[in-house]
């Protein structure tokens, strides 16, 4: 998973990243929300 954010047209183009098949934005969106729960669990809060 790439946890952005997104250096266009350094570490990727920007036609890759803007590309139909492309999952590199889902990815930061989800990744973000993991790692919210993982902090979560470690300090003790199980919401």
């Amino acid at each position: 998973m790439h946890p952005g954010p997104i250096n266009r047209g350094v570490e990727i183009d920007s036609a890759v990243v803007d590309g139909r098949q492309s999952v590199i934005l889902p990815q930061v969106t989800f990744g973000i929300a993991v790692r919210m729960a993982v902090m979560s669990t470690i300090a003790g809060n199980n919401a």
